[in-house]
């Protein structure tokens, strides 16, 4: 199929998404149809002049991803620094020549809040009556905003749909704005992916002629045999090679195995190739190539059509909320780590699944491209300097792709013939299977933000402390060594916001539950990934907070499990003792089931009350833990189920002073201290 006869592409597919950001450092990321001549112009609300900047090589480093699509990041350096704590809008030009240059007003007018004052004036800050987008950089942390889990198709609303009607509303008050968009882990959903959303995915991977590949050790011998497969649509788990060296793969990594405690884990449109990943960034964080694309509806069985037809409704409300999804991370500076659904469900859960998982070609394939895209969609943003290693190594094996003529292998040494593709070319596959190696060993996901309060986004998914003994019971989230790395990160820092994807403090009843299961040897059915789940880990981390030298102040935000809910933990028997508190809110677009949530949170309130003895068989007996009850409750309940994003703002000294959850239905949700009720 190819794309010659389709109407022109727009300049730019996806962003520009706002990344990390500093007075001397600005960086930005945005898919484009094609390399793009870019300016960017910055307008700080307390100067009189314009700062220009012509993007050369040097600060844009574009990456060719298909044909149609190249990859962005604009990571500048400013000489004179920019001011803090004031509006500072921008306008990001495409300059094809002197005579035409387009605003960003004009490519992408959703980005811009309407601010008719400004517009009416003439403000510096519009283009043709138009807001351009802007950001503060705030001087210290003071309010931010942060969520997890967003499932497309998940029924309810969009946690940052919620949060862009928020900030509309503050948007000219520059003390109101939040420092940071923390997104604390599964921005996709690469496992549990929706028949319309894939069927989109495969439109779209045509539309801009995304990279084949081939793929070793499976039933299918390349990516387009794939997306024309008869199994290709809630059917995948059934492309794994029929042998009994990978059974244990078919029923924990693509067998949709069910979960009763939690959840099912849908594995039958698990997203398999590079390209798949790449088109599920662009659709869940842009609205432009949904009106590219009219995705074809694939031959069904009855009952997967209806399913199909159920999620279409989901989706396309979902696709209705991307405009401001958009204008939303093109404003606030954000921050993102990933958890196991970036990857796949229950990503490096125990010793016992890494040496499945990462024993067969396929499986180390599909794990290996989906930390790819992140590395290319995610990561790079987070920080150039640490990423600029493992981006070195994408960008060479992209360069050597090589579109295939009749009957030419593109995979040297392979003998699976190559079909002439739309693509860009083929990724050659033992150069590929090199790279995800190396990336698989890379360590340095973490993120480490300077600053009032300190800020550290955790890597609890691939530096684990994994049982070599009981290879089924659940690795540490982090191990030995990671946990010493961060120790020397928070000495002598007086406060300091720690990123967990997993609630270092949870609920501790399912805890409980979880840990029953890893005893029987299913950790996998209930998802037992908590910090106490492994004692090793669980130790070192509460001596972390015991430590004289860390700080006095710990502010934890977590995402993963479907709830919101928030903890003040105090260490017993120590004077003058740091002082600790567990916010977490998860998911953006995803929550519990309503019933089982409820005779959670009822029997944790009866067996684990701050009072109850029960406390003193827990590893955290020597911690103080007072649940904050949620506003909005109708009964004690103390945790809150809904969809939403959590808003936190801090004191002088990086305590809490407010703790929201913005329910993407409309209301918030605080959850004040218990001396304040």
């Amino acid at each position: 199929m190819t794309t010659d006869d389709q109407p022109p592409l727009p300049d730019v597919l996806a962003g520009p998404l706002l990344r990390r950001s500093s007075p001397e450092r600005l960086v930005l990321w945005l898919v484009g149809s094609r390399e793009l001549p870019l300016e960017l112009i910055l307008i700080p609300s307390d100067e009189s002049e314009e700062r220009r900047l012509l993007l050369n090589e040097s600060c844009c480093r574009c990456l060719p991803v298909g044909r149609h699509a190249v990859v962005h990041l604009i990571d500048v350096t400013l000489v004179t620094p920019l001011p803090q704590d004031v509006r500072i809008d921008y306008d990001l030009v495409i300059r094809d020549a002197p005579a035409n240059a387009r605003s960003i007003t004009e490519w992408a007018p959703h980005l811009g809040y309407e601010d008719t004052r400004c517009a009416a004036a003439g403000h510096r800050g519009s283009r043709d009556g138009a807001g351009l987008p802007g950001f503060v950089i705030a001087s210290r942390i003071r309010q931010l905003l942060h969520g997890s889990c967003r499932k497309p198709h998940h029924p309810g609303g969009d946690g940052l749909v919620r949060a862009d009607e928020w900030l509309g509303e503050r948007w000219n008050e520059a003390d109101e704005r939040p420092a940071w968009l923390l997104m604390t882990g599964d921005q996709i959903y690469a496992d549990d992916v929706a028949g319309p959303m894939l069927a989109a995915i495969h439109a779209l991977i045509a539309r801009l002629g995304l990279v084949d590949e081939t793929l070793e050790g499976a039933e299918v011998k390349n990516s387009e045999d794939l997306y024309a497969s008869s199994k290709g649509y809630y059917a995948r788990e059934a492309l794994l090679p029929d042998v009994y060296a990978t059974e244990a793969l078919r029923e924990r990594f693509f067998g949709g195995v069910r979960k009763p405690i939690f959840t099912t884990a849908n594995a039958h449109n698990h997203l398999i190739t590079f390209a798949e990943m790449l088109a599920m960034y662009l659709l869940a964080w842009s609205p432009v190539p949904w009106r590219l694309i009219t995705p074809a509806v694939p031959a069904l069985e009855a009952s997967n059509r209806e399913q199909y037809d159920q999620e279409a409704s989901v989706i396309e409300s979902f696709v209705a909320g991307l405009p401001s999804v958009a204008r939303l991370m093109a404003n606030v500076p954000t921050l993102m780590i990933f958890d196991d659904h970036d990857v796949t469900d229950d990503w490096n859960l125990t010793a016992a699944w890494e040496e499945t998982a990462y024993g067969h070609d396929f499986s180390r394939r599909i794990i290996g491209n989906a930390l790819l895209a992140y590395l290319l969609c995610q990561g790079w943003g987070n920080d150039p300097d640490r990423m600029a290693t493992p981006v070195d190594d994408l960008a060479n094996l992209l360069a050597k792709a090589e579109t295939p003529g009749d009957g030419q292998d593109a995979s040297p040494g392979v003998s699976t013939e190559i079909p002439a593709s739309a693509s860009v070319g083929w990724l050659e596959a033992a150069s590929q299977d090199a790279v995800i190696a190396r990336l698989l060993r890379f360590e340095g996901w973490e993120v480490i933000v300077p600053g009032t309060p300190k800020l550290l986004m955790l890597d609890t998914r691939t530096r684990r402390w994994r049982s070599e003994v009981r290879r089924h019971r659940p690795s540490g989230l982090m191990d030995w060594e990671a946990l010493c790395d961060l120790q020397q990160e928070l000495l002598d820092e007086p406060s300091v916001l720690i990123v967990s994807p997993a609630p270092m403090f949870g609920v501790k009843l399912i805890e409980a539950v979880q840990k029953l299961f890893a005893l029987a040897g299913k950790p996998l059915l209930v998802d037992a990934e908590n910090w106490m789940a492994h004692r090793g880990a669980a130790s070192v981390m509460l001596n972390i907070f015991r430590h004289s030298r860390t700080p006095g102040n710990y502010v934890i935000l977590s995402g993963d499990v479907h709830y919101s809910f928030a903890y003040d933990i105090e260490v017993r028997h120590r004077q003058r003792g740091p002082q600790l508190w567990q916010i977490t809110s998860s998911g953006l677009k995803n929550t519990f089931p309503d019933t089982l949530l409820d005779w959670f949170d009822r029997l944790n309130r009866w067996l684990y009350a701050p009072y109850s003895p029960l406390n003193r068989l827990t590893k955290r007996r020597a911690l103080r833990i007072r649940p904050r009850d949620p506003d909005r409750a109708k009964a004690g309940e103390r945790l809150w189920n809904g969809a939403g994003i959590g808003l936190v703002r801090l004191d002088d000294q990086g305590r809490p002073q407010e703790v929201r959850q913005l329910d993407a239905r409309g209301f918030d949700v605080r959850f004040p201290p218990r001396d304040e009720r």
